[in-house]
């Protein structure tokens, strides 16, 4: 038996046709007793009611639904989509149609909430940067004016106001140069200039680097036991350095005093190498996980700005790991500690340079 609820143009009219025609010709036998006439009178109701009623659906009902269709997809029709609404669309049933709406409607607010989300997420990006931007720009122009306003004529403040002003601009300028390089590695502008290396060495330069912040902590360096064995990667170096930078001194700066940051390394496949970061620090709540890549996003905004940093740190090392073709991960657990991994090109077919 048809499902009522999916039969197709023909069939409607077929089974309406049908319904109409069989009353009338029984009456028509009813009232002649002649079987031939009843029967003539059932084809030629049924074929007129079928045609009528057909063309009705089809002229009308389908009508309304081809311009559904292309209200729909927002464009003008092809001369493949013009085939498909005179030849295909007439044969689909009404309960075919209302699926491929509903489901035009769920792609549709998928879309809405996505433009919310990042609608939301670039008014908060605008007021971050907005913030970032006017804290160091009203301290040079307090410093300034403070300045021109007789303090330039006092020695004991005015060598401090200028080594604050200058310091101010440095991270202004330091905010712009974050900027621009995230803009370049999204744009596909920064061309990476890939090499191999030992990754367990350039982590050792990154601790050389850092060990005067580290110490002020009493926070320890090291390489996990186990993970001493040289790996070679094939990545930009410099970049790759920055993000090991960042993460190290993320680890320094939100650790506890006498802390623990601890890098390792390791193959998991044959084709990449998995290095992490990991510290004993205070750890980072699962509701900040997700959005912890974003720009300016700080999961305590009063303690990550006392420490300093443009928040475009770990934006900055999600692109350039994904400018690798690579990926960035973190995992944390309050009052335990924080990890973050990301995976390089272990190793890498030889071609002849072009």
């Amino acid at each position: 038996m048809l499902a009522s609820k999916n039969l197709s143009p023909q069939q409607l009219s077929g089974i309406t046709a049908f319904i109409i025609a069989v009353p009338i010709s029984a009456g028509m036998w009813y009232y002649s007793k002649i079987w031939w006439v009843a029967l003539i009178t059932l084809i030629l109701v049924y074929a007129g009611s079928y045609s009528l009623i057909l063309f009705m659906v089809q002229h009308f009902i389908y009508r309304k639904i081809k311009l559904i269709y292309k209200l729909i997809y927002h464009t003008k029709a092809s001369k493949r989509e013009e085939f498909y609404y005179k030849s295909i669309l007439p044969q689909k049933s009404i309960d075919e149609v209302r699926e491929d709406v509903e489901q035009w409607a769920m792609q549709r607010n998928a879309e809405i909430e996505l433009l919310k989300r990042n609608e939301a997420y670039r008014k908060e990006f605008l007021q971050n940067l907005s913030h970032e931007i006017k804290t160091p720009i009203f301290a040079i122009q307090g410093y300034v004016d403070t300045l021109l306003n007789g303090a330039l004529e006092n020695p004991a403040v005015n060598k401090k106001f200028l080594a604050s002003t200058s310091r101010n601009i440095e991270r202004l300028v330091n905010l712009v140069d974050d900027l621009d390089e995230i803009s370049r590695l999204e744009s596909g502008e920064l061309v990476l200039q890939k090499e191999y290396f030992i990754i367990q060495e350039l982590v050792k330069e990154v601790y050389e680097s850092l060990a005067i912040k580290a110490d002020q902590k009493q926070i320890r360096l090291s390489i996990k036991k186990g993970c001493e064995l040289p790996l070679a990667v094939y990545a930009s170096k410099e970049k790759i350095r920055q993000v090991i930078t960042n993460l190290v001194d993320n680890s320094i700066k939100y650790g506890k005093q006498f802390g623990h940051t601890e890098a390792s390394a390791y193959k998991i496949d044959g084709k990449r190498i998995l290095i992490e970061i990991s510290d004993d620090g205070h750890g980072i709540a699962e509701e900040h996980l997700t959005r912890i890549f974003e720009r300016f996003y700080r999961t305590d905004m009063a303690r990550s700005r006392k420490v300093g940093g443009s928040g475009l740190g770990l934006a900055i090392c999600k692109h350039i790991v994904e400018a690798h073709g690579q990926a960035i991960h973190v995992r944390s657990t309050i009052d335990v500690g924080t990890t973050f991994g990301f995976t390089l090109e272990s190793r890498r077919e030889h071609h002849s340079a072009a």
